[in-house]
C-alpha cells in the first residue's frame, strides 16, 4: 500500500498530459508494466498461462490478492482450495485470471492513505456497479459476465487514480461542488482544464486495456448505446444513483424496468439480486484490500472479521504442504508435464521465497540451456528467453551441475572458480540452488533458483525444500513416462 509522505510537497500536474505522465511513470509504474505485459501476452499466440503466472508472481501482494479472489465463493463455488497461480489458471480459466490480474494490480497501485473519503467512495461505487453489471449480464446469459465486471470496475479509472494522488486540486473541486453551483464535470473542467473521463480514456490508451474496458471508458454520456454489454455496465452505475433517491423513486423503477426487459426476470428476483449484490461487493472489496471502501459498501462493521477461510494467508509450511498436495494430485492424474513443472516451479518460488526461479532445457547441441518457463525474471520490454551457456573449459556452474545427478548449492565464497564471466553476466554472482531434471534416465535440463534481486541469504532448510520440490518433478516425469508405456 502506498503511504502518504507528509514531507513531500511536489507540485501537482497542471494539464491532462502531465497527469497522464505522472500516473504512468511516477505514481503507478508497476501497474503500467503489468498492464502492458498482460496486453503483450494476449497479443502473442505463443504466450499462455505460464507467461501470465510469471507476471503475477513478480508481485507477492498481487499474488495473494488474486488467490484470495480465486478462492472466493464468486469464482470458486465448489471451494476447491487453490494455493498456486498455475492451479487458479487451470480451474478458473486463462481469460478470467487475466482480467482479474488487471483489476487486482490496479487496486494494489492506487490504494493509499491520502484523500481517503473521496477515493474510497469512488472505489466503493466502482465495485458495486461492477457487481450489479455482472449480475445483470449473468441473468441475460451473456457469454462472458466476467468481462462485463472488469469493464465496469475500471470504467472510471481516471477518477479513481486522480483522487488517489491529488491534493489541492481535489480539495478545490470538492469546494466548488459543495457550493452547489456546478456539476462534477463542470468543477473538474474549471479546476483541471479537462474532465476526469478524458483522463480515463488517455490511461486506457497508455495501458493498452482495449476491448470492452476501452469501449466502456470511451462511451460518452447521453450517447445512444448499441452494444448490449455496455448497457449492462451503464445500468450498474444507474442502479447506484437510483438507490440514493430511494426504492420508491422513478429512477429506481426505470432501472428495474430496464433490467426486466433485458433479463425477463420478475421484479421480486431483481430487487433481491440488487440487495444481495451489496454483500458480494463487500467481499470483493475486502479481497482487493479496499477495507475502507468495503465499510462504505456494507455501512457497518458487523462483518469485519477474518473468519472467511478464503482470506487466510498461508505460512511457509502450510503453503509448501498445500502445493505438494497439488503436485501429488497432478502426478496421480492425467499426464500433464507443463502443469507439473509450472506447479513445482511456483512451489519453489513462493513457498521458499525465491526472487528468480527457472526451468531450462538442454539445447540439441548440449552447449546451452534455454528457458522453458520462469518466474521473477526481469527480461525487459523485448521479453527475451534466458540462456545459460555450458562450459567445461573453464568449468562453469551449469557444466558442474549437469556432470552429476544431485542438487547443488552454489556459493560465490566457496565456488568462486565456477562463476565464469559469462555466468555472472546472466545471473550475477549470487548464492543459488540448481538440480538436474531427468526424463527416461536422461538429463533434459535443470531447475535454477536464487535471491539475486533482494540479496537475502539462503538456508539449509531452503535447500532441502528446493531439493524435495525438484525431486517431485523428476518423480512425476518418471510416472508420466510409465503411464505413456501402458
Amino acid at each position: 500500500m502506498k503511504l502518504a509522505d507528509p514531507a513531500k510537497s511536489k507540485p501537482e500536474p497542471n494539464s491532462l498530459e502531465e497527469w497522464l505522465d505522472v500516473l504512468c511513470n511516477e505514481e503507478m509504474p508497476i501497474f503500467s508494466n503489468t498492464a502492458i505485459s498482460v496486453h503483450n501476452i494476449l497479443s502473442d499466440e505463443k504466450k499462455g498461462a505460464t507467461d501470465l503466472a510469471s507476471v503475477i508472481l513478480q508481485d507477492p501482494n498481487l499474488t495473494v490478492k488474486l488467490l484470495k479472489i480465486s478462492n472466493s465463493q464468486s469464482y470458486n463455488p465448489l471451494r476447491h482450495k487453490m494455493v498456486t497461480v498455475s492451479r487458479a489458471v487451470i480451474v478458473i480459466g486463462f481469460e478470467i485470471i487475466r482480467k482479474l490480474t488487471l483489476a487486482c494490480s490496479f487496486f494494489e497501485s492506487i490504494l493509499s492513505e491520502t484523500n481517503k473519503q473521496q477515493v474510497n467512495e469512488e472505489i466503493a461505487r466502482a465495485i458495486l456497479a461492477a457487481v450489479h453489471a455482472k449480475s445483470i449480464a449473468i441473468a441475460a446469459k451473456d457469454s462472458s459476465p466476467e468481462e462485463v465486471f472488469i469493464a465496469a470496475l475500471l470504467k472510471h479509472l481516471g477518477s479513481i487514480c486522480f483522487w488517489s494522488f491529488c491534493s489541492e486540486q481535489g480539495a478545490h473541486i470538492q469546494l466548488i461542488i459543495n457550493r452547489g453551483n456546478y456539476s462534477r464535470e463542470d468543477a473538474e473542467r474549471q479546476v483541471l482544464g479537462f474532465e476526469l473521463a478524458e483522463l480515463s480514456a488517455c490511461l486506457s490508451d497508455a495501458w493498452q486495456l482495449g476491448g470492452l474496458i476501452e469501449e466502456s471508458i470511451k462511451l460518452k454520456a447521453n450517447t445512444p448505446i448499441t452494444n448490449p454489454r455496455l448497457v449492462f455496465i451503464q445500468l450498474g452505475y444507474d442502479i447506484i444513483e437510483a438507490l440514493k433517491e430511494g426504492e420508491d423513486s422513478k429512477k429506481y423503477e426505470d432501472c428495474i424496468s430496464k433490467v426486466r426487459q433485458l433479463t425477463k426476470q420478475s421484479r421480486l428476483v431483481i430487487t433481491e439480486n440488487i440487495k444481495n449484490n451489496a454483500n458480494v461487493a463487500y467481499d470483493i472489496a475486502r479481497q482487493l484490500g479496499a477495507v475502507d471502501a468495503a465499510i462504505l459498501i456494507q455501512n457497518s462493521l458487523d462483518k469485519l472479521d477474518d473468519s472467511d477461510e478464503s482470506l487466510v494467508v498461508f505460512d511457509k509450511k502450510q503453503l509448501q504442504f498445500s502445493i505438494l498436495q497439488d503436485i501429488a494430485s497432478i502426478i496421480s492424474g492425467r499426464p500433464d508435464v507443463n502443469l507439473l513443472l509450472e506447479t513445482v516451479l511456483e512451489g519453489i518460488h513462493r513457498s521458499i521465497g525465491m526472487d528468480r526461479t527457472i526451468f531450462c532445457v538442454l539445447a540439441p547441441d548440449k552447449r546451452s540451456l534455454r528457458e522453458k518457463m520462469s518466474f521473477g525474471w526481469c527480461k525487459g520490454p523485448l521479453g527475451y528467453k534466458v540462456i545459460f551457456n555450458i562450459s567445461d573449459s573453464p568449468m562453469n556452474l551449469f557444466f558442474h551441475v549437469l556432470s552429476g545427478i544431485d542438487a547443488f548449492w552454489a556459493k560465490p565464497s566457496v565456488n568462486t572458480a565456477l562463476y565464469t564471466l559469462m555466468d555472472i553476466n546472466v545471473v550475477g554472482k549470487n548464492e543459488c540452488f540448481m538440480m538436474p531434471v531427468f526424463f527416461k534416465n536422461t538429463q533434459i535440463g535443470l531447475i535454477y533458483a536464487d535471491r539475486g534481486i533482494h540479496k537475502q541469504s539462503l538456508t539449509e532448510e531452503d535447500f532441502n525444500t528446493f531439493k524435495y520440490f525438484t525431486q517431485q518433478a523428476n518423480i512425476g516425469l518418471t510416472v508420466f513416462r510409465m503411464q505413456l508405456k501402458l
